[in-house]
């Protein structure tokens, strides 16, 4: 047990950066500050801000947008701490194996696992429903057997139902096109991801102006019908009201519930080792592109909530609804195509992501480092655990009812958060001396700050999420406790 608690020095973190295998630095500012949009501007912006308009919060969800970018503020303060000092892939896996030990790095690492994968599932399966939206426009249709997973699940019931689909085609297709864009190389993964983020990013504006024309402030009236607070422990609210299906309500619970619509900024640290300065760049990149996105989703759900009454507002597609009950139909075309890039250039992040982690994880020994390790000669990717990430995409993506999984995406995020900013706090105490190109300001106000926020978002999750997170890191220790810790890099000096 005294083992699993061992430390990755400082220096090793730095010498691993002359290593031959370590990948191409072709990412600049703007191309890393693009990733970062690209992963956050997506499901968030078209869709949950109806739910939440609708069921949680009312025309106060702006608040609660902002309430959920500041707890990321804090967070992406201490990430970009992290990043200028270790640039290197694996982001608060690397940090928590300097700070907390090689057991506390497993676990993060293994939750990592569980954030983009899971949410790369559920972004390939949002994908595959807008995609058959669009081309619907146009009367083309795909046949049923290919429409969707073959079962669902009804969370208020936890029934099962058959679809009578054989699998989603759709999601499989999009995980296999992205795949292949992600094997060929970062350059052109980031190229193909700035277009999309130049669309969408223009779609959103475009929204946001042309909406402002149709505000109706009597529709802001009144501005927080479900109160301002929502605050729950383990599913049972402490603080406000309760709604009809016996949960929260509120402007916190509305956090809690979009807080999803910010995962994908963190990502911007799992490419530190791909930048041309990451000293500079990344952190940056991490905190223009949050601030950018929790502007652009303040403005659009005033918007939205300006445009029609939030009990009015369409949960599935609320911004084309709105424009729809307005009178303008033309814009279901717009919004629509906005949503399908949006939501790809997600997709093509978080499954960039994903095999930075078990990079990073197998070069420490964690994972097997044939496999997971492996960089690709000529594309300098890792390209077999890329391939392994795609597979799994499309296979949970085509097969699986993801509702069931989806929310566990919240609370891995969550998590991260809180182990950076304790990772921040100690790395100050134990290395004063290191070297910070960027220091988070007001240390320890800021990270207490975050912790304290992100810990109230996790326990505002129904306490099923907890359950199902327990669980998973249950398998990710035996795991470790039968591999990694026998295998680990800290165990075998002569590696």
């Amino acid at each position: 047990m005294k083992n699993s608690f061992r430390k990755k020095p400082l220096a090793l973190l730095i010498e691993e950066l002359k290593s031959e295998h370590r990948l191409n630095r072709v990412l600049g500012p703007v191309a890393l500050t693009s990733l970062g949009i690209g992963a956050i501007i997506g499901t968030g912006i078209f869709v949950l801000i109806g739910v939440a308009a609708h069921d949680k919060a009312g025309p106060a969800v702006t608040l609660s947008f902002a309430l959920a970018g500041m707890a990321c503020i804090f967070a992406a303060l201490c990430y970009a701490e992290f990043a200028s000092m270790v640039p290197v892939a694996g982001s608060a896996y690397t940090y928590a194996y300097a700070t907390l030990g090689e057991l506390f790095a497993w676990i993060i690492g293994w939750d990592l696992i569980l954030e983009y994968g899971v949410a790369s599932a559920t972004v390939a399966h949002g994908w595959s429903h807008y995609f058959q939206d669009f081309i619907g426009i146009f009367g083309l249709h795909i046949p049923k057997l290919f429409t969707t997973a073959p079962f669902d699940f009804d969370p208020s019931t936890g029934v099962m139902s058959i679809t009578g689909s054989l699998f989603d085609l759709p999601a499989v297709v999009i995980a296999a096109l992205v795949t292949v864009v992600l094997v060929k190389g970062i350059r052109e993964s980031a190229g193909f991801n700035a277009g999309m983020v130049i669309v969408k990013v223009a779609i959103v504006l475009l929204v946001i102006v042309l909406g402002a024309m149709y505000v109706n402030p009597s529709n802001w009236q009144p501005f927080a019908p479900f109160g301002f607070s929502g605050l729950s422990m383990f599913g049972h609210t402490i603080i406000g009201e309760t709604g009809s299906e016996g949960a929260p309500v509120g402007v916190l619970a509305g956090a809690a519930m979009i807080f999803f619509a910010y995962i994908g900024f963190d990502s911007i640290s799992t490419h530190a080792e791909e930048a041309k300065n990451p000293h500079r760049d990344v952190p940056f990149a991490l905190i223009s592109s949050l601030l950018i996105c929790t502007v652009l989703y303040i403005a659009v759900a005033a918007v939205i909530t300006g445009m029609v009454p939030y009990n009015q507002i369409n949960i599935d597609a609320p911004v084309s609804n709105a424009f729809k009950q307005v009178g303008i139909g033309w814009a279901q075309f717009i919004v629509s195509l906005g949503a399908i890039t949006g939501i790809t250039s997600v997709l093509l992040v978080m499954m960039l992501s994903q095999p930075r982690i078990f990079l990073a994880m197998a070069r420490d020994g964690l994972l097997p480092k044939s496999f997971f390790g492996a960089v690709h000669e000529k594309f300098r990717t890792p390209w077999k655990s890329t391939i392994l990430t795609g597979f799994f995409v499309a296979l949970l993506g085509a097969a699986l009812p993801l509702r069931l999984l989806a929310e566990l995406v919240n609370i891995g995020t969550l998590f991260a958060f809180v182990i950076v900013c304790t990772a921040v706090l100690i790395m100050r105490k134990t290395h004063p001396e290191a070297e910070r190109p960027f220091r988070a300001p007001l240390v320890p106000l800021v990270p207490v700050l975050g912790i304290l926020t992100c810990l109230v978002l996790m326990f505002s999750l129904p306490a099923e999420n907890w359950l199902r997170l327990i669980v998973w890191l249950g398998i990710g220790l035996l795991i470790y406790i039968f591999y990694g810790r026998r295998h680990s890099v800290l165990n075998n000096p002569e590696q």
